[in-house]
């Protein structure tokens, strides 16, 4: 089975819908994205880790560039759902220009897009964001200037249930499991039972927590991954760290809050020769001084900008509440969401650059 191919010459209808949208601003910003970004490798990485059928019989696949792109606008424009991103891409021009879509066809179907999510794994994910932010360093927008780290509570997508219930339900799971392996019957999860409880500003939270880190400098996600609400931020340190490298150097400095501080993390970024930007906290034996005050106070200032990343996407892409009740679709959709911002904000400010330049 090979994917749909779609005539690239544009009929009459085409242009005469293409003259109609041109003074759309979603149709602008979509078409300055298009000329930014070179989805030649893209396409190619996840063409080859997109497993289709070998039959030779039945419906050709939808290109894995489109279905990608497709999930890209569900995050730019806040669509909460895929039957919902099924009836924009149908409804509007822009959209379908974009994803490569003749305006005589109907959109990939929801269930399409959601089992690209399931057979597109992290991995791949992982690679089109390493390809996305070195073309972006190729633009001149810093990917190894400096890093800060920090994480943040999403709440669960299921309602909130007690820790004996949860325990209840993970052994129910747990069986259900060991069935499946017999009957090879498919499982459906309809609760989530990979979040658990944490605190947050003394209220109670049930859910996971991203962990994520962006350069300081340009203010792109280097990397971002999901675990439990209850796991320390300072155990993923060192692995948002390391996953946060994509030049060829190493970053020059780690800034982080003062959760971060603790001696483990200040050997890990000493044994790799990066500079330790981790604010300090009192101690049971000591206070912090003044000169100490006044470099958490410098921190503070630098680290800020990954603020920018969680307000910008628990406000327009609804990053604050997990959408999957799963901790591995919420990883892929929390990447996929880091992705979104970081091509959105470069779209951004090359707009700016030439607005500037054009005075």
């Amino acid at each position: 089975m090979a994917f749909k191919e779609y005539d690239k010459s544009p009929t009459f209808l085409d242009m005469e819908i293409q003259r109609a949208v041109t003074h759309s601003r979603n149709q602008q910003v979509l078409s300055e994205i298009d000329t930014i970004i070179n989805w030649e490798p893209i396409e190619k990485i996840v063409q080859e880790n997109y497993p289709v059928g070998q039959s030779e019989y039945g419906n050709k696949a939808y290109p894995p560039l489109m279905l990608l792109k497709a999930i890209l606008l569900q995050k730019w424009f806040g669509i909460k759902s895929d039957p919902d991103l099924e009836s924009q891409i149908n409804d509007r021009f822009s959209f379908k220009a974009f994803i490569g879509l003749p305006f005589s066809e109907p959109s990939p179907d929801h269930s399409i897009i959601c089992r690209f999510r399931e057979r597109t794994g992290k991995e791949t994910l992982e690679k089109v964001h390493h390809e996305l932010l070195n073309q972006f360093d190729t633009l001149g927008f810093s990917i190894e200037s400096g890093m800060a780290v920090d994480a943040r509570v999403v709440k669960s997508a299921s309602r909130p249930i007690s820790d004996r219930k949860l325990r209840e339900l993970r052994e129910k799971r747990n069986i259900r499991l060991q069935m499946k392996k017999k009957t090879q019957r498919a499982m459906r999860f309809q609760r989530d039972l990979d979040s658990d409880w944490t605190v947050k500003n003394n209220k109670p939270v049930f859910g996971m927590k991203e962990h994520a880190s962006i350069d300081v400098e340009s203010g792109l996600v280097l990397s971002t991954c999901v675990s439990k609400a209850s796991e320390h931020d300072t155990k993923y340190f060192s692995y948002v760290v390391t996953k946060g490298i994509h030049g060829r150097k190493l970053p020059s400095k780690v800034y982080a809050d003062k959760g971060y501080c603790g001696e483990p993390n200040r050997d890990f970024l000493n044994m790799n020769g990066i500079g330790g930007g981790i604010m300090r906290k009192n101690q049971i034996n000591a206070t912090l001084t003044e000169a100490e005050i006044q470099r958490n106070k410098r921190i503070s200032k630098i680290r800020h900008k990954i603020e920018q990343y969680f307000g910008i996407t628990h406000k327009y892409h609804g990053a604050g509440k997990a959408r999957f009740t799963t901790m591995i679709k919420e990883n892929w959709d929390h990447l996929c969401g880091a992705m979104a911002f970081n091509i959105k904000r470069v779209a951004i400010s090359m707009r700016k650059q030439e607005m500037i330049a054009a005075t």
